[in-house]
This record gives C-alpha cells, sequence and structure tokens, in this order.
C-alpha cells in the first residue's frame, strides 16, 4: 500500500495538503516500509494552489489534479488540509490523517505499522484488504 506524507525536507510531515510542493511516496506492507520516490509540484510552496485560491474552477481543477497525481496512495499525511480538498481524497479511496504537530515519516510509518499489526480501524483494514 502506497502512502504519502506532505513535507518541506523529505524527513518530516510538516506541510498543509494544499501548499505542499513535494510528496514523499512509501511502499508500506506488513514487514516493513520502503521509500519510493518523491512526487515534486514546485519548488517550495506550491503556488498553483496558494496562488489560484478563490479563483473558483481554476483552484478546483488544480487541487484535483494534485489529488489525481496522488491517487495510487490510500493514506496521504499532512498538517492541514482543507474540506473540499479532504473530500476530493476520500471520493478517490485516501484517507488523509492530520497531525497534530510535525512529526517525522519515520515515527509516522512505524506508529503505523504498529496499528496495522495491532488493531487496524475499519477503513484501514478495508485499505489494506483492497491492495492485496
Amino acid at each position: 500500500m502506497k502512502v504519502a506524507f506532505a513535507t518541506t525536507n523529505g524527513v518530516s510531515v510538516d506541510e498543509h495538503f494544499g501548499r505542499a510542493g513535494m510528496f514523499a511516496i512509501y511502499d508500506l506492507r506488513g514487514d516493513g516500509y520502503s521509500f519510493l520516490e518523491m512526487r515534486k509540484f514546485a519548488d517550495g510552496i506550491d503556488e498553483a494552489i496558494t496562488g489560484t485560491k478563490g479563483s473558483g474552477q481554476l483552484h478546483d481543477d488544480r487541487v484535483e489534479s494534485k489529488v489525481d497525481r496522488l491517487a495510487d496512495c490510500k493514506i496521504v499525511y499532512l498538517t492541514e488540509i482543507g474540506g473540499p480538498s479532504a473530500a476530493r481524497l476520500v471520493k478517490k479511496g485516501m484517507m488523509p490523517i492530520r497531525v497534530k504537530e510535525i512529526v517525522s515519516i519515520e515515527e509516522s510509518l512505524r506508529s503505523l505499522l504498529d496499528t496495522i499489526r495491532k488493531s487496524p480501524p475499519p477503513w484501514l483494514r478495508k485499505a489494506l484488504t483492497n491492495e492485496q
């Protein structure tokens, strides 16, 4: 199962979904995880999203494009996400996970793996089942 992390540095979950210029993509399996790639949307802040906020359809189209480029990921970790963007992720079968404070990607992966091994919530069990 692929998991995306909104990041500015490739090490921490430290960015808002719309602002994120890049997402670290990992493959999570029952026995561990591995880094796959860095998906880059912009250098620094994603101005294609932030610069069109309030521009109606143009903004919506750019957010939808970002969601589409991440659609192979079942989980997206981030610091913040707006309601409409969260709804777009969920509609594509993706689960946004908001972290309360900046946390390392490695720590997030270890915690997720621990949750999978112990007692995954129903949405996570479904995502794991659909991956097999």
